[in-house]
């Protein structure tokens, strides 16, 4: 019973350690406003979220690269991009990004606010269909988080917006179900770009470096 007990706490310590670890090194006062928003609805993500883990990736993506310009297709309530534009206000960057549903849309708006980091963020209630080829500019991230059979037409739209050295990253690409298989064999086979999947993810995040 003891052994068992002994066990079952350091499985605690362990696991306590690693969501920490999960997070940034804490710098200054946004990084813990930031920090103690996403601690505080961690279990709330729901609604097409990124789990946690996924957000992180994204966020050592921009800070590593050193992204200034980003764009996010498919906003949910805004989990995805708290983490980019907690990675964004530390390299002097902005996100654009776009959501079809009002409800979605407005709930994003005001979890940014309180999280903090909404001067980082231009949040638009658009159909990024219409709105992806529209865009004007240069980018050098993307995370592509919307409609799955519409990935390649996404990555075809923002290509030519694609900084050298730029990542466009797609989430659920671990199965190629829905358009994603499609959207693999695509950008898979471009002489242009490098593209791997994190498998540390569980869903799958492609990253897609442009040459």
């Amino acid at each position: 019973m003891k052994n068992r007990l002994l066990i079952l706490c350091i499985f605690g310590v362990l696991t306590v350690f690693s969501a920490y670890g999960q997070y940034p090194e804490i710098e200054n006062t946004l990084d813990k406003k930031v920090k103690s928003f996403l601690e505080k609805n961690a279990s709330e993500w729901r609604d097409m979220n990124v789990p946690l883990t996924d957000g992180k990736i994204l966020y050592d993506i921009i800070v590593e690269n050193g992204y200034t310009s980003a764009v996010e297709i498919g906003t949910s309530t805004g989990h995805s991009a708290i983490w980019i534009a907690w990675a964004l206000s530390k390299t002097g960057g902005k996100l654009i990004t776009i959501e079809i549903d009002k409800t979605r849309y407005l709930q994003a708006k005001a979890n940014f606010r309180k999280a903090g980091v909404l001067k980082y963020i231009d949040v638009r209630l658009a159909d990024a269909h219409q709105l992806v080829p529209e865009l004007k500019g240069e980018f050098d991230f993307v995370f592509c988080d919307a409609d799955k059979y519409w990935y390649k037409n996404y990555f075809i739209a923002m290509d030519p917006k694609l900084k050298k050295g730029a990542c466009f990253t797609a989430h659920n690409t671990s199965t190629r179900l829905n358009g994603i298989g499609e959207f693999l064999r695509y950008v898979e086979n471009l002489e242009t770009y490098d593209t791997t999947i994190d498998q540390t993810s569980r869903a799958g995040i492609s990253k897609s470096f442009k040459k």
